[in-house]
Formats: C-alpha cells, sequence, structure tokens
C-alpha cells in the first residue's frame, strides 16, 4: 500500500473513494443518459465492484480514477483519473485519462478541470511520457474535452475489442498527449 494521491483544483477535490461516495456513485451509473456511451447502465452489484476496484488501485499505486467532490460543498459528482486499461488495444500498454459525471454536473468545466488536474499528476508526478484518451466515434461531448485539453487525435479509429461487431459503440477515436506537448500547453 502506497499514500494515495489527492489534489484540489480551483473548485474541486480529487481524492480516494468513502463509502459515502458508493450509493451515489450507483444512482450517477445507473442513469441511461450518464451511460449513454457505455455498454450498459451499472446495478447496485456492477457499481459496487468499480467503486471497489477504483479504491483498490489507487491504495496500491497512489493514483486511479480518483472520486471528485465540490470543495465548496463537499458533494461528490463523478469520478476523473488515469488508469491502465485492461482490454488489449491497438496502442497498449498505455495510461488512459478518463471522467464520468453525474448529469447536474455537466456543462460547468468540472471534467476539463478534474482532468487538467489528473494530466498535471500524471506528468509532473508520476512521470508518464503520454497519456491517451479514448472514447466510442459517436460521443462527442468527451471528444470536446479531449480537445480542450489539448489532446490530439490519432490518425486512425480502432475498434475496441470489448464491443461486439455491429454495435453502435464498437468504433472508438484515439487521442493522445505526450509530456512535450502538455509543457508546451501548460506555458501558454
Amino acid at each position: 500500500m502506497v499514500k494515495p494521491i489527492e489534489f484540489t483544483t480551483e473548485r474541486l477535490f480529487l481524492r480516494q473513494w468513502k463509502e459515502s461516495d458508493r450509493q451515489h456513485f450507483a444512482t450517477m451509473s445507473a442513469d441511461p443518459e450518464v451511460m449513454e456511451f457505455f455498454l450498459a447502465p451499472l446495478n447496485d452489484a456492477e457499481s459496487n465492484a468499480m467503486v471497489d476496484r477504483c479504491q483498490g488501485l489507487i491504495a496500491e499505486r497512489g493514483w486511479g480514477f480518483w472520486a471528485v467532490e465540490l470543495k465548496q460543498s463537499g458533494q461528490f459528482i463523478g469520478l476523473v483519473g488515469l488508469h491502465i486499461p485492461t482490454a488489449e488495444l491497438p496502442f497498449s500498454p498505455c495510461v488512459e485519462i478518463g471522467w464520468r459525471l453525474a448529469k447536474p454536473f455537466w456543462g460547468q468545466g468540472y471534467a476539463t478541470e478534474a482532468a487538467q488536474g489528473a494530466l498535471r499528476v500524471g506528468f509532473e508526478q508520476l512521470g508518464l511520457e503520454e497519456i491517451v484518451a479514448f472514447t466510442a466515434v459517436i460521443n462527442q461531448r468527451s471528444q470536446a474535452v479531449m480537445k480542450k485539453l489539448g489532446m490530439q487525435p490519432a490518425a486512425d479509429n480502432f475498434d475496441h475489442p470489448a464491443v461486439k461487431a455491429g454495435h453502435p459503440l464498437r468504433r472508438h477515436c484515439l487521442y493522445t498527449l505526450s509530456r512535450s506537448q502538455w509543457l508546451a500547453l501548460d506555458n501558454q
């Protein structure tokens, strides 16, 4: 076990998960709009299993998909963080950045703000050379966040191996950000 990395941004606190997050995460993960670009909403058992994995990886590595709360109120709003994908992807091995926020917190810049903090951790504290993000090609909202982060689209899209052939979410796009690109963005 290592000491978990936790950090704040202007409005947010990214931290290790607490028991009190479970119900909020389950409610969020059962929302069909939040889960529109995932294979299916999660039931309570699946949601709890994901929280367990997130907690365990942060306890093991110090980083992962952090719980995100509003600094002002302490309210849980979702997850944002860094992860090593388990699926065999065309660009593996890699570290991805990802986010999932409850719908009432969409459109307020929280995903971008939290992800910028996670990129800082990845490049400054973890010494990563590159961070990737990927999503279904039809997920324009997540791609907009990737672009705001300064990530660059890869030349080719790919079929996600965990999604069945013919499924509308199978085709994915990849965005990348290298440490040098991030440093150039950070100094503007």
